[in-house]
């Protein structure tokens, strides 16, 4: 089942700036929501989407790039525990923040723990673009946005971006 993606302009878009709780039991609940995050994350031509982004306040995320990943990536309960200090630049954008893209400097590799779908513990090391999108996703799970990685001389530039897009201007110059 498709659901409906919080966005900047959605009446329930406070959600995107609060905490997830953890999962506490990964039930038939669980697995349906995590299967319809896979299928509104493919029909919305994402790579990776986040259980708030659906609404949820639960840290789950799911992430598909193919040449990467091989099959979809499905994190319960992530923990980032180590990041290089090397960074990567790549032009992310946001199923959250549409029409919206912007160069944003993340660690160029990390390593995560998860809980899997069967409740097994896992941990991955990820590099460049997966570790771009897991640190993104990563963010959601605690109320914070890619833009909010930008350097504050963007901000004039990021908002005018959500301007043009009909979103609402959200970085305030410092």
């Amino acid at each position: 089942m498709i659901l409906d993606i919080v966005t900047l302009n959605s009446a329930n878009k406070e959600l995107l700036w609060q905490n997830s709780k953890s999962v506490t039991d990964i039930d038939t609940k669980v697995k349906e929501l995590i299967e319809n995050m896979l299928d509104t994350m493919y029909y919305a031509k994402g790579i990776g989407l986040s259980a708030v982004q659906v609404g949820v306040l639960k840290k789950i995320f799911v992430i598909d790039i193919p040449e990467q990943t091989g099959e979809p990536l499905i994190c319960i309960n992530p923990e980032i525990i180590r990041s290089s200090r090397d960074y990567a630049e790549y032009e992310e954008g946001c199923l959250s923040i549409p029409g919206v893209t912007h160069r944003i400097q993340r660690p160029r590799s990390i390593a995560l723990q998860y809980t899997d779908l069967d409740s097994k513990k896992q941990e991955l090391t990820a590099d460049d673009l997966l570790a771009t999108c897991i640190q993104h996703e990563y963010d959601h799970l605690f109320g914070k946005l890619f833009i909010e990685h930008a350097a504050v001389k963007e901000y004039k530039k990021i908002n005018k971006l959500l301007e043009d897009n009909n979103l609402p201007p959200y970085l305030k110059e410092k």
